[in-house]
C-alpha cells in the first residue's frame, strides 16, 4: 500500500534535499537551529510543524492538548518487565524490521506506519489484534495521541519496544528513504538504522519496577 497524502505531509521535514533558506518558527518567522529545534503536530493535518523554544512552550501548557497544534514530547521509555512475546511481529503482520505505532485522536484509532523506498506505509492495524499484542503494556497506557509513538524493532529473533517522540520516527523513515538501496536496503542504510537505534536506547528511560508485579512468580 502507498503511503497516504498526510503521511507524506509529516516527512516534508525530513525526507528530500532541504531548502537553501535557514530553518524559522512556523508559527513566529523567528530563525530556528537547523537540528534540534522543537516541533508542533498540526493535528488536522496530520504534519509537523517546526517551532522555536517560545512558541513550542505555549502547547506545552496544560489545556493546550485539544487544540489545532500539540508540542511533541522528549521522552524516550522502555520497559523492560513487559517486554514483547515471540509471536508479537507475526501477529502485527508487519513485512518489515521497524514500525512505529501512534493513535490518532481525531480517528480514535490506531495508525500503524513502517519505513520503505517509497517513504511511509500505513497500514490500519485491527484493534483486537492491537489490544492482544501491545493493550495491556504500561507503554501503551502512557502513549500521548498524536505526539508519541511506540516504536518497535525486529532484530536477530527479539522485538524491543520504545516510546518516542514522533517526529523521530518521520526522521527515519526520511532518513531510510533517502539512504535505501536494493532488495535489503544496502550496508548504508543498515548502518544509519543502527546508530539510531543505539541513540535511542541511550536516551530512554526505563520505567521503575510496576508494585502490582510484585510477589508475583
Amino acid at each position: 500500500m502507498s503511503a497516504p497524502a498526510p503521511a507524506a505531509r509529516g516527512l516534508r521535514r525530513f525526507a528530500g534535499a532541504r531548502p537553501p533558506r535557514p530553518e524559522t518558527c512556523e508559527l513566529c518567522g523567528v530563525a530556528v537551529a537547523e537540528d534540534g529545534h522543537r516541533h508542533l503536530v498540526e493535528t488536522e493535518r496530520r504534519a509537523l510543524v517546526c517551532a522555536c523554544t517560545a512558541c513550542a512552550l505555549l502547547f506545552d501548557r496544560p489545556g493546550s492538548a485539544t487544540g489545532r497544534f500539540r508540542a511533541v514530547p522528549d521522552r524516550y521509555l522502555t520497559d523492560p518487565e513487559r517486554p514483547l512475546g515471540e509471536g508479537a511481529w507475526e501477529a502485527l503482520q508487519i513485512p518489515v524490521g521497524v514500525a512505529f505505532l501512534f493513535r490518532n485522536a481525531a480517528l480514535d484509532r490506531l495508525v500503524a506506519l513502517y519505513p520503505s523506498p517509497a517513504g511511509a506505509t500505513e497500514s490500519e492495524l485491527d484493534p483486537e489484534t492491537w489490544q492482544r499484542v501491545l493493550g495491556a503494556g504500561r507503554l501503551a497506557g502512557l502513549l500521548e495521541p498524536d505526539v508519541e509513538a511506540l516504536l518497535l524493532h525486529r532484530a536477530a529473533g527479539d522485538t524491543t519496544c520504545h516510546l518516542v517522540p514522533i517526529d523521530i520516527c518521520y526522521e527515519l523513515v526520511g532518513r531510510m528513504r533517502m539512504l535505501w538501496q536494493g532488495f535489503d536496503g544496502g550496508a548504508e542504510a543498515r548502518e544509519a538504522l543502527r546508530l539510531f537505534f543505539e541513540r535511542v536506547e541511550r536516551r530512554a528511560r526505563v520505567l521503575a519496577p510496576d508494585p502490582a508485579e510484585a510477589g508475583r512468580p
